[in-house]
């Protein structure tokens, strides 16, 4: 009786160990599948904004450039995030000063032309408005006419 208890005993708990180790590995497939969808899926999106050349042209449609100045970067960028435009920007170092040539491409038409209408707007208002610098210049130089003794300049502290 005791070598028969002792028997199921051993069955039991080897019939146990195979049904953990089963449920352990059909875990792991299925968390292994999961995973493999998501990444699929993620990698099915296709990316917005700024990007490769690579990836840009790799979406199958047509890609347009422009050249642009260094200055003017971070404004293009500014309003190709707003109208959902991508984008690629290169630099071409043969040149001296080196030029910057942006790739790009819209979903819509209308929203590029928009986009670049804003971008020249921007541009042309802030060739417009005077220079914050020199209106503190033109302040200053008023100021040393009307109250030349009021004025402190540097070189007058240093020879002390």
């Amino acid at each position: 009786m005791q070598e028969e208890v002792e028997n199921r005993t051993v069955n039991l708990a080897i019939s146990t160990t195979k049904l953990t180790f089963r449920t352990i590995v059909n875990g792991y497939n299925a968390w292994k599948r999961h995973h493999q969808a998501k990444v699929a899926q993620k990698t099915a999106q296709l990316p917005v904004g700024k990007q490769s050349i690579r990836e840009l042209i790799g979406q199958n449609q047509g890609v347009s450039s422009i050249p642009i100045e260094k200055t003017d970067l971070k404004g293009f960028e500014q309003v190709a995030r707003k109208y959902g435009v991508d984008y690629a920007i290169t630099k071409d170092q043969n040149v001296i000063p080196p030029k910057y040539t942006v790739f790009f491409k819209a979903k819509d038409a209308d929203a590029l032309t928009s986009a670049f209408e804003e971008f020249t707007n921007r541009k042309l208002k802030a060739k417009e408005k005077p220079s914050v610098l020199e209106q503190l210049n033109k302040l200053k130089e008023l100021v040393t006419a009307i109250l030349p003794d009021k004025v402190r300049h540097k070189s007058q502290e240093r020879d002390l």
